[in-house]
């Protein structure tokens, strides 16, 4: 019998700001039962957006978990992001023989056999899967984020370190989204942390 394959992947380890997002896939065993899968980067918001559910309506199990900034700042990106690994693995192991999860490194006590899969969303569809599912419900989020911090344009760059971001930061100061272990936010030179000035999420 074919095993039950748990693909896992992240989105957001890279930016300065918002979660890091961390999804979880379960497909029945033999035909993935989507088509047009692929890793998330190489797919455009459109076509993500048109997979999300598909793959929800069709996976065996699912599971999405978000590692908000403060949490990124307490453990650090590697361990926040291996962290949100094994909590997404935690939210399908019921229906999952084993995992796949992309990248070099495993968390430790996962509840079933696991490999790591360097380039695995290039290389897996249920890691592929996840990847889509985590990429959407990330950017969701960071327009989300936008409506309550419009000054930093997240809906644009969804928090990466593009000039604007920069730009904005330094005009700005970092808002309460802000990744504060993250050197570019972190080096800002007595620049005003604004989440620490607010009392109410209102735009910084």
């Amino acid at each position: 019998m074919n095993a039950r394959i748990a693909g896992i992947d992240e989105a957001g380890r890279g930016p300065l700001a918002g979660p890091v997002v961390v999804a979880a896939v379960v497909f029945p065993p033999g035909r993935t039962p989507v088509n047009g899968l692929d890793d998330s980067k190489a797919l455009t918001a459109r076509r993500r957006e048109a997979l999300y559910p598909r793959i929800i309506e069709r996976a065996l199990a699912w599971k999405i978990v978000f590692i908000e900034p403060v949490e990124i700042d307490r453990r650090n990106i590697y361990h926040a992001t291996l962290h949100g690994m094994r909590e997404a693995l935690l939210g399908v192991a019921h229906m999952a023989d084993c995992a796949r999860i992309d990248g070099n490194r495993l968390p430790a006590d996962l509840p079933c056999p696991a490999e790591a899969w360097i380039g695995g969303d290039a290389r897996d569809r249920t890691i592929m899967a996840a990847s889509i599912l985590a990429k959407v419900a990330r950017d969701r989020a960071m327009h989300d984020l936008h409506a309550l911090y419009p000054h930093y344009g997240f809906d644009q760059h969804k928090g990466y370190p593009s000039p604007l971001h920069l730009q904005a930061l330094r005009d700005h100061g970092p808002c309460p989204v802000h990744r504060r272990s993250f050197a570019p936010v972190r080096n800002l030179g007595g620049a005003p942390l604004q989440g620490d000035l607010l009392a109410d999420p209102a735009p910084c």
